[in-house]
């Protein structure tokens, strides 16, 4: 399990951990904040794009040989990040590490699905979600204290080191949980047809949907972590924790009472506690910034609440998601990522450098997201009412 946590945490470390480097790279590279802003969106697309790819290849060849190929390619693009002269080439490098970095958070989210049933697939991914929530926190502060002894360049061999470390443990202690006999056929023709036959499913677009908007409720807070920690807050490179860890501490509570309340609510009374909770801690927020409150700490209520909520919502409906095609979980969990990849991108890259210039609309846009994934939640429970998604998950 700990493994698996590990691997889910990669996309939010490569993302996450650059955020105090953003001062020192603009002066670097000569350039400004919205250039370095792409440093996140083209990680985004690429992790996308290439996530069509990753459950499908674990479908045909297995999960541990995706993920080990994946975490070996991943450390080669830090590489190319940290030796990068010019900003286009860290560029580069930031688009192959998106290229990689899917084959462990969306294969290792496959797996606990392979190995887990019911109410324990329940309990299991909500702790991993747990472990999962602390990277949010921990990767920013530890690029800040890198930064602190060293070069930024020292962030990305760090992440160099992670990935050969995780390719080590999952080649070593991860067992193979999609045997010979189970794969799907290694084709392209096979490989895309699995993915556009899930994709016509619409019950599998509306569970991507779900999963997609109620995180990009609280992606908008991250990706405008440069702007609310060093603008709007006034603090510095190795101060992102004051915005960082009461998020994750939200997100563990909440992942700590999706493991405690397995088998006891629904998942539609799941999915209503969630997305009410996310979208009440955008209206606080947004009331506190309109009152004229002191900005810290009324700044953190959003973020807080808003990742509490979201941490009940995401175990429940990924499972309801990988339950609809049980021989196809590693492509559902694919289309999972793909939606929600794209959408963060767009949210980094266009959104965010928009809607961070102030507070207000940082929470009426995560309101709006918030309310996207309720209505469609809502559109998948009236399509799917008197099926098993209304009680207790089982197997």
């Amino acid at each position: 399990m700990l493994i698996l946590a590990s691997l889910t945490m990669v996309g939010p470390f490569t993302i996450d951990t650059i955020f105090p480097a953003f001062p020192a790279i603009e002066r670097d590279y000569a350039t400004d904040a919205v250039a370095m802003q792409q440093s996140i969106s083209v990680y985004l697309v690429t992790l996308g794009v290439m996530s069509l790819l990753h459950g499908p290849l674990s479908d045909a060849l297995g999960r541990k040989p995706v993920i080990i190929g994946g975490m070996l390619l991943y450390a080669g693009a830090s590489v190319v990040c940290a030796l990068a002269p010019t900003l286009p080439v860290l560029l580069l490098g930031r688009a192959l590490e998106g290229v990689c970095a899917g084959a462990g958070t969306i294969v290792g989210r496959t797996v606990v699905r392979d190995l887990f049933h019911g109410e324990q697939a329940q309990r299991v991914m909500a702790q991993i979600s747990m472990i999962f929530a602390v990277a949010p926190a921990a990767a920013p502060i530890f690029g800040g204290w890198l930064i602190g002894i060293a070069h930024w360049r020292m962030i990305f061999w760090a992440l160099m080191g992670m990935a050969l470390v995780l390719a080590l443990a999952t080649a070593t202690l991860l067992p193979e949980t999609h045997p010979a006999e189970r794969r799907s056929p290694l084709r392209v023709s096979a490989l895309v047809a699995a993915v556009v036959d899930a994709a016509r499913d619409r019950g599998v677009r509306r569970l991507v949907g779900v999963a997609s908007f109620n995180f990009a409720s609280l992606f908008t807070y991250i990706a405008a972590a440069p702007a609310i920690v060093v603008t709007h807050l006034g603090l510095g490179a190795s101060d992102f924790g004051w915005l960082f860890v009461p998020i994750v501490l939200a997100m563990m509570s909440g992942s700590w009472l999706t493991g405690r309340l397995a088998g006891t609510l629904s998942s539609e009374r799941f999915l209503a506690l969630g997305f009410g909770l996310s979208a009440i801690g955008a209206t606080l927020g947004l009331a506190a910034e309109l009152s004229g409150l002191p900005r810290f700490p009324w700044i953190l209520i959003g973020p807080m609440i808003t990742g509490l909520g979201i941490a009940l919502v995401f175990p429940i409906s990924t499972l309801l998601l990988l339950d609809l095609r049980p021989a196809h979980r590693g492509t559902l969990s694919t289309l999972q990522a793909f939606a929600s990849t794209v959408l963060n991108a767009v949210l980094a890259g266009v959104i965010v450098p928009v809607v961070a210039l102030r507070l207000e609309t940082l929470s009426l846009t995560a309101l709006g997201f918030t309310a996207l994934g309720w209505l469609t939640w809502s559109r998948q429970r009236r399509a799917a009412r008197g099926l098993p998604e209304a009680a207790p998950l089982t197997e």
